[in-house]
């Protein structure tokens, strides 16, 4: 019988045999979800004898991983800023990238306890719209999705996360329709050029929807629709703040500067890449 390091150490093997990173947390996650065990308790039993029950569950578990579904459609979830999102084959996963985002914003706000307004367009998960309610205790947000789908995912975030009554979420084309202006609006739109996707990991071309990752044969296709849209969306003062993909933050700063906004900047990853761009809309008159 396998003990639990054992275990550990096959399916890592396995996983790292196929060029999937982080193997030996990935195969402690699979265990975990097969045993509904905690990370710590596998640390700490790692000599103990695994039923045999628990191991068929885990090699069920990875082979679909050894396939490259990605981990968050397994165990169905994703940490984002601390909170826990569901995550499903209709929305992208969120990413430690997309904090870069999240904390731009909080760093740009001089008053978290203001009474906010948030507008977040391609909400997807509602990652960014929700994480940002959450440390925004006095905000109400509008989170717009063209995927049914996605706004499903969505909707059962919020609840999960006690936000439902904040968060709008609503079926739309971007800014098409809304009426509202907003104090923040945040986007992490499409932003793969479309010849470039199934160059990605397959856990990203094989699995996620590419409705959310196709930006156009440049890629800049969304950035052009929304900048063209900010202009009503966003208040005067008001910030918007877009995620961009590796190279794009000066091509995305030039069409936010053409649709009028001012106090430019760009804030960079974990890795130093470019991943943000910020400004607001002057006040004028």
């Amino acid at each position: 019988m396998l003990t639990v390091g054992e275990l550990v150490q096959a399916v890592a093997q396995r996983l790292d045999g196929v060029g999937i990173a982080e193997s030996r947390l990935e195969a402690r996650l699979l265990l975990a979800e097969a045993a509904d065990w905690t990370l710590e308790k596998i640390i700490a039993e790692r000599d103990s004898a695994v039923e045999a029950g628990i191991v068929a569950r885990v090699e069920r578990l990875a082979a679909r991983r050894l396939a490259r579904e990605p981990m968050s459609h397994i165990l169905g979830w994703r940490e984002f800023w601390s909170l826990r999102f569901r995550v499903t084959s209709d929305v992208l996963t969120p990413r430690p990238d997309s904090e870069t985002l999240i904390e731009a914003v909080l760093r740009a706000l001089p008053d978290r306890d203001a009474p906010l307004r948030v507008l977040d367009l391609g909400v997807g998960s509602g990652c960014l719209l929700l994480s940002l309610l959450h440390e925004l205790p006095r905000a109400s947000g509008m989170g717009v999705d063209r995927s049914a789908r996605a706004l499903v995912v969505a909707r059962q975030n919020a609840r999960a996360l006690g936000l439902a009554g904040r968060a709008e979420l609503r079926a739309g084309d971007w800014g098409e329709g809304i009426e509202e202006v907003f104090d923040v609006v945040v986007s992490n739109p499409p932003y793969v050029p479309s010849d470039d996707i199934e160059t990605l990991d397959p856990e990203v071309s094989e699995h996620e929807p590419w409705l959310a990752l196709d930006g156009g044969a440049d890629g800049l296709d969304c950035y052009r629709r929304l900048t063209g849209e900010l202009g009503y969306l966003v208040r005067p003062s008001g910030l918007v703040a877009l995620e961009v993909g590796k190279g794009q933050a000066g091509a995305v700063g030039r069409l936010i500067r053409a649709a009028g906004f001012t106090d430019l900047a760009v804030r960079d990853d974990l890795a130093g890449i470019p991943r943000v761009v910020l400004a607001r809309r002057p006040i004028t008159g």
